[in-house]
């Protein structure tokens, strides 16, 4: 038996760069590690309230249907999808990357009949690129990723929420990577549902997804003719577990509320405003130090986000290589390329905690020597110089 026992758990410092998860803060660890009580425990129902008011203020709602889904951001995801679609509902889907795909997929599987309109991968959606849809299709929802992380492109959301509520639909954001790195106004723009991941700006390790649903998406899931697809993740039942009447559903996980929970607390502490600033200046950094390097950006100028930084591999150079010189050598994991961008770009992260200017600094240091190995060409220390310009000036 003793041929059983797998060696002791001893995991590698990383600086986690890629898109995700991100580096998680020290309190959050150590308020994961903090004594397990059981999920009707009071203590552990009066916790969910104090999470459930900070949810809101991070996702600026006052919808009551705020609450985080035991899984990750896929299974908020598969959660506002399957409780909103019944079988045979209209369902329009944007799709400019990889998890606008996931979406027509979990969409398909729940019985809706999806119109699927894309957009090139980088590019964002405007008015006009819907109009046609929704006139056709008329769907009961609309889905949209805010922050598409294979791409780094960030979708406006306020002028698309318009046209979905102006045609009857109901709109569905994806801010599984937007949540804490860039503004995410809920009842500004008349989200109807939303879905989140705890493991990218929020700085927390994997395993919640924070969801919100309006009162009329609520209206709407309560008056279905048809159970939801899943028990896990029936809403109308777990509205009773995170409302008033605390109604058992399943095992909460204890530790991982814990950890978010302090998470969403660093969060408020450092205030929202403060938290977008800092991203967006690490990344105007970050952005300043790559141009220095002859290194492009994959999605439009005017649609970048800060957090998520997808940019084109210089001509010649090993993408592979590079990331394993990062990873090995260096501690630092970037990503690589998915779907249409698979080889040709970098996804580098800036979220949460791992949005730091030592990280910046760290990160193109290494990158320099790695390109230099490879023939290429610039002036040697010109990325850390251009990126302490940025901080210098603070814009």
């Amino acid at each position: 038996m003793a041929d059983a026992i797998a060696p002791e758990l001893q995991p590698p410092v990383r600086v986690l760069m890629g898109p995700g998860p991100s580096d998680t803060h020290p309190r959050v660890l150590a308020a994961l590690s903090a004594g397990t009580v059981g999920h009707l425990d009071p203590y552990y129902l009066e916790l969910m309230n104090h999470m459930q008011q900070m949810l809101r203020a991070v996702m600026r709602t006052n919808n009551r249907m705020t609450m985080a889904i035991s899984g990750t951001g896929s299974a908020g995801m598969e959660a506002t999808v399957t409780n909103l679609i019944e079988p045979g509902d209209s369902m329009v889907v944007c799709v400019n990357g990889v998890f606008g795909g996931r979406m027509v997929d979990v969409a398909e599987r729940a019985g809706a009949k999806v119109t699927r309109v894309d957009r090139p991968w980088g590019q964002v959606f405007e008015p006009a690129d819907l109009k046609e849809a929704l006139a056709k299709s008329k769907p009961k929802v609309v889905g949209i990723v805010m922050a598409e992380t294979s791409t780094g492109a960030r979708q406006p959301i306020e002028v698309i929420s318009k046209l979905v509520h102006d045609s009857g639909a109901m709109l569905l954001v994806d801010a599984v990577t937007a949540l804490g790195g860039i503004p995410v106004e809920v009842d500004k723009w008349k989200i109807d549902a939303i879905y989140s991941g705890t493991q990218k700006c929020l700085s927390c390790p994997p395993g919640l997804a924070p969801v919100s649903f309006s009162d009329r998406a609520m209206e709407v899931i309560l008056a279905r003719k048809t159970k939801v697809q899943s028990w896990y993740l029936d809403v109308s039942m777990l509205a009773k577990y995170w409302g008033e009447e605390r109604v058992y559903h399943h095992t909460a996980p204890i530790n991982m509320t814990y950890a978010l929970y302090e998470a969403l607390r660093l969060l408020l502490e450092e205030g929202l405003e403060a938290c977008h600033a800092r991203h967006l200046l690490n990344h105007r950094a970050l952005k300043a130090g790559l141009a220095a390097l002859g290194i492009r950006y994959a999605s439009d100028e005017a649609n970048q986000l800060p957090m998520l930084n997808a940019v084109w591999i210089p001509e010649g150079v090993d993408d592979v290589a590079v990331r394993k010189g990062l990873l090995t050598r260096f501690g630092i994991e970037i990503g690589g390329g998915l779907g249409d961008f698979k080889g040709k770009a970098w996804r580098i992260g800036l979220m949460g905690h791992a949005s730091r200017a030592n990280n910046v600094l760290l990160f193109l240091g290494a990158l320099e020597q790695l390109l230099a190995e490879q023939g290429c060409k610039f002036t040697p220390g010109a990325s850390v110089a251009a990126a302490n310009g940025i901080y210098a000036t603070g814009k």
